[in-house]
């Protein structure tokens, strides 16, 4: 999708589209971004267009109440700012089409755009593994100009997915290992991080590469028996994660689990490597190979290591 000549007013709806702009060269170009874009540090004064009505201090099970029901009313989650929006006569504006609750949709903003000067280019990403990812980042550098740049930036992320996969492929055993990206109630990961685990020398306890995340039952889980279990919950960091161990820990059948005999329990930022649909992926990716086998992956030099928690809360 392309103009007659590249956009230079830019708005980034997509936290990890923000990222991918950024490492094109493109920062200068942006006018606006959304509530949720907080990386590169480069990026923090510019306008924000969106906002949440969900209140931040919910517990994770009433936010999960309060998106079921604003689905159910066929609602939203997320407020644009149109007037913002008219001020900054935007000739590109880029959002996803994958999940409502992290990102305005297109379909949102799509009905706005008559509103808005010009009116502005419309984008919309929608990937669902890494392949869809690098796919995206051509679509925005073929709107952008910057095909050079995205073909770079592609060639060094499969030679560092490519280097993980080589070092996993000389292991025996892959254990069984859950990536939770919600705790109450309980979501297995899905779209690319089954992908992400069994790169990273585990197996996917019922995720499957490409389909959405799946709720699942305690039961599930204690029949799967988990080997590993990573806590990466979808939107939190590790500090606001850690808010949701209690609850963890009260789950029917967590203590008999196989990973919680172990010791093999781990909380990792979903927000910054494995929920954004950008390229921390592939740090995420490093990450979690050198999670799963510290002795085959080396650490990553972009971020810190997963954090160990234990099975029973620290006395005060």
């Amino acid at each position: 999708m392309t103009t007659s000549r590249p956009p230079r007013r830019i708005v980034s709806l997509v936290p990890g589209v923000t990222e991918i702009f950024c490492l094109l060269g493109l920062h200068e170009r942006l006018v606006a971004i959304s509530h949720e874009c907080d990386f590169p540090p480069s990026i923090q004064s510019l306008p924000r267009v969106t906002r949440s009505l969900l209140d931040p201090t919910l517990s994770s099970q009433l936010i999960d109440q309060a998106v079921r029901q604003q689905a159910v009313a066929g609602g939203s989650t997320l407020a644009l700012d149109l007037a913002r929006l008219q001020s900054l006569a935007p000739d590109l504006i880029v959002t996803q089409s994958l999940c409502d609750v992290c990102a305005v949709g297109a379909r949102d903003v799509q009905s706005l755009l008559g509103e808005l000067p010009g009116p502005p280019q419309l984008l919309a990403i929608h990937p669902h593994t890494l392949e869809d990812l690098f796919a995206a980042v051509l679509e925005l550098a073929h709107a952008t100009d910057t095909l050079p740049q995205a073909h770079s930036l592609i060639d060094d992320w499969r030679r560092r997915c490519a280097a993980v996969r080589s070092r996993t492929a000389q292991l025996d055993h892959l254990p069984r290992t859950l990536m939770l990206e919600w705790v109450d109630p309980p979501f297995d990961a899905g779209h690319w991080t089954p992908q992400l685990v069994e790169w990273a020398g585990g197996r996917p306890l019922s995720g499957r590469p490409g389909l959405p995340s799946r709720r699942l039952d305690w039961s599930e889980i204690t029949a799967a028996d988990p080997e590993v279990l990573v806590v990466a919950c979808c939107g939190f960091d590790v500090s606001r994660s850690r808010q949701e161990l209690p609850l963890l820990r009260q789950a029917p059948g967590f203590h008999d689990w196989t990973c919680t005999r172990r010791g093999n329990l781990f909380l990792m930022d979903g927000n910054s490597w494995f929920s954004r649909s950008g390229p921390r992926l592939v740090e995420g990716l490093e990450m979690l190979a050198h999670t799963l086998h510290p002795h085959l992956h080396p650490a990553p030099l972009g971020g810190p290591p997963a954090e160990r928690f234990s099975a029973v809360a620290a006395l005060c």
